[in-house]
C-alpha cells in the first residue's frame, strides 16, 4: 500500500485490523486489540504508550502497521483519524443526527484535535527553516490570499510580521496582488495562502513575483498548482470538509504554520524583534482606548 492510501477492498483501518486479526502473530494481535478497544485514545497515544498498554515492544506496534500495508505508525494513525471523522455528510464528517449536544461537542473537538496531533508528521522542517530564513532577511513580506478564510490567515500573518519590525502588507484583491508582485525584488518575499491553490489570478501574481526575483512561500495542499508555482511550498493534506471548501482543520493547521513561522522569524531576527513586540504590547496597554482590552476584570 502506498503512503496515505487505504488497503484496496477495505477502506477502514479498524475493519482491516479485524479482518486480519486471526492471521496475526500473538504479539501483533495484542497490539491490534489496543486500537480496537479504544481507537480515539490510540490515535493520540505515542508508540511507547501503545506498547505499554498492549504489553508488547514499540517495534511490534510499528511492525503491525506495516503488516497491514501502511508505511508505519504515523501513516496508520492519520488514516485512522480520518476514518473516525466520517459522519453525517453535508453537515459534519463526525456528527450524526442522533448525537446529543455533548456528543456533538466531543466529536467535533476530537476530530480537530486528532488532526492537529498528527500535523507535525506532515510538516517539512527543512522547508520551514528555509521559509524562516527568507522572511527574517526580507526587505518586505507581502501576504496574498484567496477567499475569506485565507484572507483572515493572511491578515493574521501580516500583523505578526509587522509587529516583528518587518515591512509587511496583505492583499486579497487580484489587481493589488499584481501591483505588489510587479514592485518586488530579490530581497522580498511573498507568502501566498490558499489551501485549494487553483485560483488563476493568484497563480499569475505568484509567477510575476518570481519573475521579479522574489521568493514565494506557499501554504497550500500537496500537488496543488500553487505548490508547483512556489519557491518554498509548505503543504498540508487535510480531510475534505462536509460543508465548506476550506474547513476548521485547514484553518487551525495554517494558523499553526503561521505561528511557527512568526516564532522562528522572531528568534532569527534576535533581541531587536523581541523588543519591538514588547514595545507594541506596552503601547497597547497604555493607550486609553485599549485599556479595557487588557483589564484583568474584563
Amino acid at each position: 500500500m502506498e503512503n496515505g492510501q487505504f488497503v484496496p477492498g477495505i477502506t477502514n483501518p479498524l475493519e482491516r485490523l479485524q479482518a486480519e486479526m486471526d492471521a496475526l502473530p500473538t504479539a501483533s494481535r495484542k497490539a491490534a486489540q489496543v486500537f480496537l478497544d479504544n481507537a480515539e485514545w490510540a490515535v493520540r497515544a505515542s508508540v511507547d504508550d501503545l506498547a505499554l498498554r498492549a504489553q508488547v515492544s514499540a517495534p511490534t506496534i510499528v511492525r503491525l502497521c506495516r503488516t497491514l500495508g501502511f508505511s508505519g505508525l504515523t501513516d496508520f494513525k492519520l488514516q485512522l483519524a480520518q476514518s473516525l471523522a466520517v459522519g453525517t455528510p453535508y453537515l459534519h464528517r463526525v456528527v450524526s443526527s442522533t448525537d446529543s449536544v455533548g456528543e456533538m461537542i466531543h466529536k467535533i473537538l476530537f476530530s480537530a484535535a486528532a488532526f492537529m496531533t498528527n500535523l507535525e508528521k506532515q510538516i517539512d522542517a527543512a522547508m520551514i527553516e528555509s521559509a524562516i530564513e527568507k522572511i527574517a532577511a526580507a526587505r518586505r513580506v507581502d501576504c496574498y490570499s484567496v477567499g475569506s478564510t485565507s484572507t483572515s490567515l493572511a491578515n493574521d500573518a501580516q500583523g505578526r510580521f509587522f509587529r516583528l519590525g518587518l515591512i509587511s502588507n496583505s492583499y486579497f484583491d487580484a489587481h493589488m496582488q499584481l501591483i505588489s508582485a510587479a514592485s518586488l525584488g530579490s530581497d522580498d518575499v511573498v507568502l501566498a495562502i490558499s489551501h485549494v491553490g487553483q485560483m488563476p489570478t493568484l497563480l499569475e501574481a505568484v509567477d510575476l513575483a518570481r519573475e521579479q526575483g522574489a521568493t514565494v512561500i506557499g501554504m497550500t495542499q500537496p500537488d496543488s498548482p500553487l505548490a508547483r508555482h512556489c519557491t518554498i511550498p509548505l503543504t498540508i493534506s487535510i480531510p475534505e470538509d462536509a460543508v465548506v471548501r476550506v474547513g476548521t482543520e485547514s484553518y487551525f493547521a495554517h494558523l499553526a504554520l503561521i505561528e511557527i513561522l512568526m516564532v522562528g522569524v522572531g528568534i532569527r531576527r534576535g533581541p531587536d524583534a523581541i523588543e519591538k513586540l514588547k514595545r507594541v504590547r506596552e503601547v497597547l496597554k497604555a493607550h486609553p482606548a485599549a485599556k479595557w482590552i487588557w483589564a484583568k476584570d474584563v
